[in-house]
């Protein structure tokens, strides 16, 4: 049986309300927080608050921590680069740090043709660059990006993200020429047809009534997807999804974009998520889990599509050494410790503890998922599949307050995010909470 979670305060403690109080007066309002969580310090899967409350962390910091929290190796990086030099802009000079990073990048993401890599802060920042790059190659200017995406907040990325409408909500104009396409949701079809009986019909729904009609494709620079939508549910394509969309993207000569920001450095039990559905792309973006939690973004492209000028884009922060050994860590990290296997391996098993909670409440609709990127939709009732807002939020409520942090995402799924090391030990107190939880829940 595990020791954790540890609650002694019931959540928010006095500590966490004090600063939480004070944090309303001197915060942007802009950020949305789930509950208040308020961190004091956290080791592997443990997160502790303030008030001394120990939590199993089903998060990972906003998939952050695919290595957990603070890894020996990762922190000991960090250490060992302070003493060295701190910072010193990779866009005006060199250091070894960036070109290493840059090299096992190139190494681990699919594809074996030659790549280039653009560094900047975050993933916003490296969907910003593949956008600006896609334009710059190409010399065109439209795009196809899908509904329910999250890309980012800036108003580039957030032209293309499609997730809530408070994201975009009284920020128009945006980037001119974006075209948003129905995503592969099986589980509420946008044309309401069911899979595999449907034919792809989401795809072909592209090419026959989207370029076919009214955008041109010899305008377009580039498609943009999520292999599986993050903020927009957890949502997981059909297996052949991908490889008829590329037919498409070859068909019209699209650039491909990939954004791993939140699928990718192993979360799926691959390197990145795309690898399930056998295709590569020709730009890969990624951050997140890239440097286990400090500012860094990544885009990774086809080097013949590098083809920019000096001056261009660039970051001044972007390949921050700290925060390039600590990338380099991590992609150890996972290596030595076969964390692309446990995600796998502990992802199957939480997902067969899922699918038996589904046969059991009627208010667990849907779940999905690869690796450790999981997804349980919860509804009023099997039947109708309304989507129960109220019940999710519930029961991440009473999962925090037992001791879990687990968020939530699209308009009523549970992600459940766990860092890659996590033990099967640590899975099963988790699950037990959950599964209570949602018990607990449906019969009220």
């Amino acid at each position: 049986m595990s020791d954790y979670p540890k609650i002694i305060v019931r959540p928010p403690g006095p500590n966490a309300r004090k600063l939480v109080k004070k944090d309303e007066t001197l915060i942007s309002p802009s950020y949305g927080r789930f509950y208040p969580l308020v961190i004091e310090s956290g080791k592997g899967c443990i997160l502790k608050d303030v008030d001394g409350n120990e939590y199993i962390d089903f998060n990972s910091g906003l998939v952050c921590l695919n290595v957990g929290h603070n890894h020996t190796k990762v922190t000991n990086a960090i250490k060992k680069q302070c003493d060295r030099f701190l910072h010193y802009s990779n866009t005006d000079f060199f250091y070894k740090e960036v070109v290493n990073l840059a090299e096992k990048l190139s190494e681990i993401t699919p594809g074996q043709f030659e790549k280039k890599v653009y560094f900047g802060n975050s993933g916003t920042e490296a969907v910003e660059a593949a956008i600006k790059l896609s334009k710059w190659h190409t010399r065109k200017h439209r795009f196809l990006a899908f509904i329910g995406a999250f890309h980012g907040r800036t108003l580039g990325a957030l032209s293309f993200t499609a997730s809530k409408p408070v994201q975009r909500r009284n920020f128009f104009p945006l980037l001119p020429g974006v075209t948003h396409i129905p995503y592969p949701y099986c589980y509420r079809c946008p044309f309401k047809l069911s899979y595999p009986n449907c034919n792809y019909w989401c795809v072909d729904f592209i090419d026959e009534y989207v370029l076919q009609k009214y955008v041109p494709p010899e305008e377009v620079a580039a498609i943009i997807f999520e292999p599986i939508q993050g903020e927009g549910g957890y949502v997981t394509p059909p297996p052949e999804y991908f490889q008829r969309l590329k037919k498409i993207a070859d068909k019209y000569d699209f650039i491909m974009i990939d954004d791993e920001v939140q699928a990718g450095i192993g979360r799926t039990g691959r390197w990145f998520a795309i690898e399930h559905w056998k295709i590569k792309p020709d730009v890969i973006c990624s951050a997140k889990a890239l440097a286990s939690g400090l500012p860094l973004g990544a885009t990774v492209a086809r080097a013949q599509f590098m083809d920019w000028e000096a001056g261009s884009h660039a970051s001044t922060f972007g390949g921050n050494p700290l925060a390039c050994v600590a990338s380099l860590a991590v992609i150890d990290v996972i290596k030595e410790e076969k964390l692309l296997e446990n995600a796998t391996k502990q992802g199957n098993y939480i997902m067969k503890r899922l699918n038996d909670l589904k046969e059991e409440c009627d208010i667990v609709g849907d779940i999905r998922g690869k690796g450790l990127m999981i997804g349980a939709e919860i509804v009023e009732d099997k039947k109708t599949k309304k989507p129960a807002g109220d019940k999710t939020k519930e029961i991440m409520m009473r999962c925090w307050k037992r001791g879990i942090a687990m968020i939530t995402c699209g308009a009523s799924t549970i992600r459940i995010a766990p860092p890659l090391i996590i033990t099967r030990e640590l899975v099963d107190a988790g699950m037990e909470i959950i599964e209570d939880v949602t018990k607990e829940v449906e019969k009220e």
